[in-house]
């Protein structure tokens, strides 16, 4: 086994979407797929907690971006335009990541388990948008609303990114969506 080698967790993750994709999620073990990795079960275990977040490894990071951003952003934006920065930021991660990201979510779509873990990371990730709002100084309900919002439009801007058609990037699609949003805020 290659346990010493370098990229153990990204060749877990790697060996397990390709298992989940060719057998389906409930029908692969964690010791398949350290096989395929040519890992390990216990690598794996000190890498993933359990066999559903190996597809949420970077849920962590990219929430920590989004937060950052929107907590960085110019101290005159509007609280919808600071969450416009955290959508821009995030979507830098994904270029060059649609096919990977159709993959990973044809995965999720398939499962119940997963829907309900990817749900639960996108409230986390609300939960986090809406603290930084705060820290900025916007008041409740609209901090809780605006992040709310910036999940909305980061959710519906993926799912028309990873569709077989879609040529667009993902942050376009992104401010696309945001710009529906101020639309249909604004009455018109």
């Amino acid at each position: 086994m290659g346990r010493w080698e370098p990229n153990a967790r990204e060749r877990l993750a790697t060996a397990a979407l390709q298992l989940y994709s060719e057998r389906g999620y409930e029908q692969t073990t964690v010791a398949e797929i350290a096989r395929r990795a040519g890992l390990t079960e216990r690598t794996y275990f000190r890498h993933y907690a359990d066999k559903r977040e190996v597809l949420f490894d970077g849920s962590g990071a990219l929430q920590e971006l989004f937060v950052q951003a929107v907590a960085e952003a110019q101290e005159s934006a509007v609280p919808i335009d600071a969450m416009a920065a955290g959508l821009d930021a995030v979507s830098a991660v994904f270029v060059d990541r649609r096919d990977h990201a159709r993959q990973r979510q044809a995965v999720i779509v398939a499962n119940a388990e997963l829907q309900e873990r990817e749900l639960i990371k996108l409230a986390s990730l609300s939960a986090a948008l809406a603290d930084a709002l705060r820290v900025r100084g916007v008041a409740e309900p609209a901090a809780s609303l605006t992040a709310e919002a910036g999940v909305a439009v980061f959710k519906i801007g993926f799912e028309r990114w990873i569709t077989a058609t879609e040529e667009r990037t993902l942050s376009q699609l992104m401010r696309e969506s945001l710009d529906q949003l101020k639309v249909v805020t604004a009455g018109g």
